[in-house]
């Protein structure tokens, strides 16, 4: 089943998630850290949103750490931060996300995100 990794602390978002991904089919992982994430990815991870805003969760190592790993070069990263945090979404795009989102354009695009994890995983070049 394709995998949506969620790096996010935040309850109301990671129900938001799982709810966008329950009504999509889609298996909804949460994880804590670098460790963690990277084993998701390995583990048919198709998505991962991060919730930039945390600032309980290592998400700027974990997904330098998961952009330094070859095999993950083309995984998706997503993620979402106040529209106020300028200097966290510049954080975001440094670490390696592809695209960082302000939260109420991630709520929108939701659906149209979890759909992602449904498509077949790119090779990395």
């Amino acid at each position: 089943m394709p995998q949506l990794i969620a790096l996010v602390d935040d309850l109301l978002f990671l129900s938001r998630i799982r709810e966008a991904a329950r009504a999509a089919g889609i298996e909804v992982r949460a994880v804590r850290g670098a460790s963690d994430l990277l084993a998701s990815a390995r583990d048919e991870g198709r998505l991962v949103l991060v919730d930039a805003d945390s600032d309980r969760l290592p998400w700027q190592a974990a997904v330098a750490a998961l952009r330094a790993e070859p095999e993950f070069q083309a995984l998706p990263v997503v993620a979402f931060v106040s529209h106020v945090r300028a200097d966290r979404a510049a954080a975001a795009r440094g670490a390696g996300a592809t695209r960082v989102l302000a939260r109420s354009a991630f709520v929108e695009a939701l659906p149209a995100l979890v759909a992602l994890a449904k498509e077949p995983a790119a090779e990395a070049p």
